[in-house]
């Protein structure tokens, strides 16, 4: 798995449907989005996208 782009982003309750939605539909090309809470400000959200 390759870490492709991060992005820092305001938290909001979508964000989940967002990324479980990007990972049921784009994973014949490859891809994998991750979701994490930021450690030091935890109003952000941290959305990965990596290659597998």
């Amino acid at each position: 798995m390759r870490l492709l782009a991060s992005k820092a982003v305001p938290s909001h309750e979508s964000l989940y449907q967002i990324v479980d939605f990007l990972n049921k539909n784009l994973k014949e090309y490859r891809l994998m989005f991750g979701l994490a809470k930021d450690r030091e400000n935890g109003e952000v959200m941290i959305i990965s996208v990596y290659e597998v």
